[in-house]
């Protein structure tokens, strides 16, 4: 038998091989389930395990199939509201993902914002009522939020523990996504809810957009640009996902964000220097409304400021190896 088993084992399995090769070395697999695997942080997450956890195996679960997934890593398909046969994949996993949800970057139509709320709700609903009924059920389940959740704030940090809630449709549905994660606490699998701010990424995400406008030489100050940015390098979102997932902290929710969040104007100036643009227009609130309106989104997340702080992870000794937006940039752009 080879020395090196490098499959998906059950315990019972590796009780009985232990003992009949007692000189077996095993290679056992920890199997993560990620929903709504074909996106921006999707994609990259698959992309960080092949090169950074590699005892990790992959389920990639979603509604579009996935190009180019790694040898051994899988694709199960589902609609993100009704059980189908991705359940069995839950069984025994060491790690369950859940990014589903409709992308907020649209106008708030009447049928945009009924879109946003179920597909948040309903995967949410679903992955939970699935983890119930599993024999053997997951060890962890980590659910991506959103830091929107906070008010506008210019001054005061948002932390886990005195952070405020804020108003509108935005916290409106935050509140009612978060109510139903926490829904299924009764389960032994431990339960993770993050609050992510903006995800500052090469291949996807609000990133290439900004970039883009800097070269067409809009890269000023957005309104009156005094509103803070939270932000995380995609590369410290995938470390701090398994960072979480392997602690054995009591705590529920993180934000999951740089403690460095930066002014719009900052942001801006950094991005142009980063870029090696000297020239740019400062973007008024007319002319956002409208830039907004052109391309079918909306203003709220330019000019919203979240002011975002991640106290759970400094207390928990996590280092960021992109803490500043300087240090972000000059990677993202090289």
């Amino acid at each position: 038998m080879d020395p090196d088993i490098k499959h998906q084992l059950d315990p019972f399995q590796s009780l009985y091989l232990s003992a009949r090769f007692p000189t077996l070395t095993l290679h056992i697999m920890k199997k993560i389930i990620l929903f709504a695997a074909n996106g921006f942080i999707g994609e990259s997450i698959i992309d960080y395990t092949k090169t950074n956890q590699k005892d990790y195996q992959i389920i990639a679960v979603s509604r579009k199939p996935i190009p180019q997934l790694p040898e051994g890593y899988k694709q199960v398909r589902w609609d993100g509201k009704t059980c189908g046969p991705w359940t069995k994949e839950l069984e025994g996993a060491d790690l369950v993902i859940n990014l589903a949800g409709k992308s907020v970057n649209c106008r708030y139509t009447k049928k945009n914002k009924a879109e946003i709320f179920a597909s948040r709700l309903d995967s949410t609903r679903i992955i939970g009522e699935a983890i119930q009924d599993c024999k053997q059920k997951p060890i962890c389940w980590i659910n991506i939020a959103s830091a929107t959740i906070y008010e506008h704030s210019l001054e005061r940090p948002n932390t886990e523990e005195t952070g405020l809630i804020g108003k509108g449709f935005s916290v409106h549905v935050c509140r009612a996504w978060e109510k139903a994660f926490f829904a299924f606490r009764d389960l032994p699998t431990k339960q993770i809810l993050l609050r992510s701010t903006i995800v500052l990424g090469k291949n996807g995400g609000v990133y290439p957009v900004l970039k883009k406008l800097a070269r067409l030489g809009l890269g000023g100050k957005m309104g009156k640009g005094n509103q803070l940015i939270s932000w995380i390098h995609i590369h410290d979102f995938c470390r701090a996902l398994f960072f979480v997932s392997e602690s054995t902290s009591s705590s529920s929710i993180y934000n999951i964000g740089s403690p460095n969040p930066v002014r719009n104007e900052l942001f801006q100036k950094e991005l142009r220097k980063s870029l090696h643009i000297p020239y740019f227009i400062n973007q008024t609130h007319w002319m956002l409304k409208t830039g907004a309106l052109l391309i079918g989104t909306e203003t709220e997340l330019i000019l919203k400021s979240r002011y975002v702080f991640p106290q759970n992870f400094i207390d928990q000794g996590f280092l960021f190896r992109f803490p500043t937006i300087q240090s972000c940039l000059d990677d993202l752009n090289h």
